[in-house]
């Protein structure tokens, strides 16, 4: 007689799983964070201190997962500061073990602690008195009995039905490397520039671009005196497009604006044509020039503005448009 199919009311939601998977891999977060305030935390600062020290790069490696993992470690430490590169183990068997300088700190992960693929390279560091910072689970494992800073990370429940598709382990690796990372740029005093000068592309590139990188300049800038007629400051408005005009006094110092809404208001107000201070805004919000992309566009959305006077010295230097803001890509 044929077997029946499992029916799916038998089974686990696919939520249920997802609960239960995320569930897992918190109580291995909070179980790591926990075991820092034990031995963890020690050789948590001993590794900061020795990468930090260290006069070359972060040399990291792994096998399996825990190569991915390691990948992304090394990818997060070379992006906040702190030169490193992954050195693939089969790889370092072949030839690769001369990429590892004398001044470097090997960085290597297994969560065995067994992994034959590292055997060469912690020989190799043994060797030539390279420091090994391990990040495994056993400490009386081959990697842990060898590294000079042994990161041993609690045993915690795999998410993985079988107890055996590394999940939580994982998550528990990644989180340790970011925190090493983390630590690292923290007492580097590496700024969000600093961050820049490693991501000048994509998104994050954009919010951290200066305004002085993208606004118009020069003849661009829409500027009237404030003893000109209001026809003039509508001419400026509709020759440069921005829906706006800076207001300058005889110094060129800027004394207000004038926006379509302020044209609006004097015109209902029964306003024809005069001085155009009599008609601007005195206190508009302004931005400096090394300000970042980001910042502006947070102003302008709190103001619900579409343009921004750039100042410097109290001087409009720029006009910056919300277009120009999405047209990089900040928004």
């Amino acid at each position: 007689m044929d077997q029946q199919p499992q029916t799916t009311d038998a089974l686990p939601s696919a939520l249920d799983d997802a609960r239960k998977t995320l569930g897992l891999e918190a109580e291995g977060l909070e179980a790591l964070c926990d075991a820092l305030d034990g031995p963890l935390g020690a050789r948590f600062e001993e590794a900061v201190t020795a990468i930090g020290q260290a006069g070359g790069r972060v040399i990291v490696t792994g096998m399996g997962k825990s190569g991915h993992v390691g990948r992304k470690i090394a990818a997060t430490f070379a992006s906040t500061g702190t030169p490193a590169y992954f050195v693939h183990p089969a790889e370092a068997s072949h030839g690769d073990l001369g990429m590892i300088g004398d001044d470097d700190v090997v960085l290597a992960l297994s969560w065995s602690g067994e992994a034959p693929e590292l055997a060469d390279t912690i020989a190799y560091a043994r060797r030539w008195g390279i420091t090994l910072i391990a990040i495994t689970s056993r400490a009386t494992g081959a990697l842990g009995a060898a590294a000079d800073i042994p990161l041993i990370l609690p045993i915690m429940p795999e998410a993985c039905p079988n107890g055996l598709a590394p999940t939580t382990s994982t998550t528990m690796q990644m989180a340790i490397g970011d925190a090493l990372a983390v630590a690292l740029l923290s007492r580097r005093g590496f700024s969000a520039q600093d961050f820049r000068r490693f991501h000048p592309g994509g998104k994050l590139g954009s919010q951290l671009r200066k305004v002085r990188e993208v606004m118009h300049t020069g003849d661009a800038v829409p500027t009237v005196a404030e003893n000109a007629t209001l026809s003039r400051a509508i001419m400026e408005m509709t020759g440069k497009r921005f829906g706006t005009t800076a207001v300058v006094d005889d110094q060129g110092q800027l004394v207000g604006v004038v926006t379509d809404g302020d044209l609006r208001r004097a015109f209902q107000a029964g306003f024809k044509d005069g001085p155009v201070r009599e008609a601007m805004s005195r206190q508009p919000r302004t931005i400096g020039p090394d300000a970042l992309a980001e910042e502006a566009l947070s102003l302008m959305n709190e103001r619900r503005i579409t343009s921004l006077f750039v100042l410097e010295n109290g001087r409009p230097a720029g006009i910056l448009h919300l277009h120009d803001l999405l047209r990089i890509g900040v928004a």
